[in-house]
Formats: C-alpha cells, structure tokens, sequence
C-alpha cells in the first residue's frame, strides 16, 4: 500500500491528533506513506519533529487549483494508490483534482462530524462520488446523520476515536496544578477540555457550576481551551458571581499532565460525534460526567463507565455531579470501568488496525 493522508484543517483537535497516531501505526503496515497538510499547524510541527514524509500547502478555498494541482502531483510522483481523506475541504478538492486531472486512485473519507451532507445537489454529489469507496465514520451517531444522503449504505462503516497509554500514563495527581492555580489541598478540582465554541456547550456547565457550588463550596472549575466564545463564557461567569470557582486556562500543550489533577471531568458538549476527550479521561483514571448525546453513548456506557446527562440540562448535570463526588466507591467503579473499558476499544493500536482493515478491504477490490 502506497498511501497519501490529506487535511486541510488548520486547527488541532481530536482528528488532528488521530491522523498522528494513524501516520505511525501505519509506519510498519504500508509500503510507503505520504502525508499533505497546511503549515505552521500542530499537525505540522509534528510532521516535522517526528520526520514524516510530509508536503504542505497554505488553504484558501475548497476550490483552490494550487491543492488540486499538489494532490495530482503527489498522486503521480510518490506512485499512490490509496487515499485517506480527513476533512470535508480536502473531500471537495480531491473529486475536483480526480475531475479535473483524470486520475482513478480511490479514496476514503474519516468523516467525524455530526453534519447534514444533504443540504445542496453538490455537496450530496461528491458523497457519492464514484471514487470514493468507503465512508469511515467515527461513530453511528454520525452515520445516522449522513445516511439520507447516501445511496449505497454499504460504503459506510465505524472505526472510533483512540488515545495513547503511552502519553495519558499518568493516573495520579502531582498538585502542580494547584499549586499554579494556588489552590489548598482539598479543593475539588472538576474540569472541561473543549474549544470554546456553541455546540460544546458551556453555558450548560456554568448554570450547572451555580447550582454544584451551593452543595460543594470548595470546587473549582478548571477549564482549558480557547475559543470564539471564551469571552462571553467568561462574561456569564462574571454575571453569576462565579468568578472565584473558575480558572480558565487556555490552550495547553500539557493535557496529560492536567487531567490527573481532575477530580471530576464534567463535558457538557451537546454535539459530540464520539468525544475523543473523554478516552483521555479514561485513561488518566477520572471519573466522568458526560452529556447523552451524538456518540457519546458509545463511548461512555451509562452508569458503567460514566454518569450521563440529558443535553442542556443544568439540573441533571449539578445533580449527577454532586452525587458522584459524594460516592467515592461509585467514582472507584467508574474509573476501572472506564479503563478496561478503554483498553478494549480505544487505544491507538485497536483503533488504527481496525482503519487499516478498512483501507486493505479497499484496497483488494
């Protein structure tokens, strides 16, 4: 297998992160491997650091000629003969270049985003685009989404979000937390990972903070990420009189090193098409209040490896929260669990074998 991975984001989330560990799980499988990316990301740095065989190109537009050009000349001077797609822009532009150049190489698209594909002729077109053999989804949330738009269903599959013991290894707390936030010993920490952006669902976690502080006073909630709407979060704590029980952190590269601070990881995100987030969780031993939404389900089994909450409920996620803070045997229960749970289903190396199978089975036909 000669195999070209390409993305045209230019954040790093979750499926940023997954394109890492498939480059390197995929390092010994395939005979050779290509990854086309946008510079002066994460996922790039990280090409970089680790010496992947990695080409890259500034994103304009979905319908820019300089990436349908690039993708052809990837394609015919690297000899590739299998394509894996991890983002819709990159999808729009290799039908284009396939369109527009003539070359036949099939591709597969790692679709994760709950999204309706039906909503124009074109969009819906290129879902069903000859080229493109399969539809790897990351959960069946979002294949229930993609379905109506789909003609031949056989072409969809599941291959779920991972995580990396070898990374998430910590599972107990060093206090350096605290002690950046100057917080005493028994401060209960519940934090959130998540972008600032409407469909994670902070509001939800502030009016559920208000209700949680009147039974546990000394909690703080610790929330790392940046996004478009921290300000007006930071506002609605403000406006709640909340200011002290919050910390917000921002972007941080130390995620591994923060969640076994965590006392509780509370995620409201009403949205989720899996919630890679929450296997971090998992393995770094927290227990975890969650919302019972999107995939969600499919990654936290209620009341076996998490509590789970009805989407923009602020009184059920108080109400969950506070009970599993005050029941540490119930906390004990969750967090193995969730950990054996995890080490059946969701580490890198189940995972990126469970997508290489996808690829060979495309690949053979």
């Amino acid at each position: 297998m000669r195999l070209l991975q390409i993305t045209a984001s230019n954040v790093w989330r979750g499926h940023e992160q997954q394109i890492v560990y498939y480059y390197e799980e995929f390092a010994a499988k395939v005979e050779h491997q290509v990854l086309l990316c946008t510079p002066d990301t994460r996922l790039h740095e990280i090409a970089v650091e680790r010496q992947y065989n990695v080409h890259t190109l500034p994103f304009h537009s979905e319908y820019d000629r300089k990436w349908m050009k690039k993708i052809h000349q990837i394609i015919k001077e690297e000899k590739i003969d299998l394509i894996l797609i991890h983002n819709s822009t990159a999808h729009t532009l290799c039908v284009l270049s396939s369109l527009l150049y003539g070359w036949k190489t099939p591709m597969v698209f790692f679709r994760t985003l709950i999204k309706k594909v039906d909503t124009n002729f074109f969009r819906k077109w290129k879902y069903n685009y000859k080229g493109l053999k399969k539809i790897v989804c990351v959960s069946q949330a979002v294949i229930d989404v993609l379905n109506p738009a789909i003609k031949d269903k056989s072409r969809l599959s599941i291959v779920g979000s991972a995580t990396d013991l070898n990374e998430f290894h910590r599972t107990q707390p060093n206090g350096n937390l605290r002690r950046e936030l100057g917080l005493a010993d028994d401060t209960i920490i519940i934090g959130n990972i998540a972008a600032f952006v409407g469909f994670k669902d902070h509001v939800t976690l502030v009016n559920a903070a208000e209700q949680i502080v009147k039974e546990v006073p000394n909690v703080k909630f610790v929330l790392a990420g940046k996004g478009e709407l921290e300000a007006d979060i930071k506002a609605l704590v403000g406006e709640k009189n909340l200011t002290d029980y919050f910390a917000f952190l921002g972007f941080r590269t130390d995620i591994p090193e923060l969640f076994p601070e965590f006392d509780l990881f509370l995620f409201t995100s009403k949205l989720e098409p899996t919630g890679g987030v929450l296997l971090e969780a998992y393995a770094s031993h927290v227990p975890i209040v969650a919302t019972r939404a999107g995939g969600i389900p499919e990654v936290v089994v209620e009341n076996e490896t998490g509590l789970l909450c009805e989407k923009e409920n602020a009184s059920d996620f108080a109400e969950k929260t506070i009970r599993l803070l005050q029941d540490k045997a119930l906390q004990e229960q969750l967090v193995q669990n969730g950990y054996q749970h995890l080490l059946k289903n969701f580490t890198r190396q189940v995972i990126a074998e469970a997508m290489f199978k996808e690829l060979e089975a495309v690949l053979k036909s």
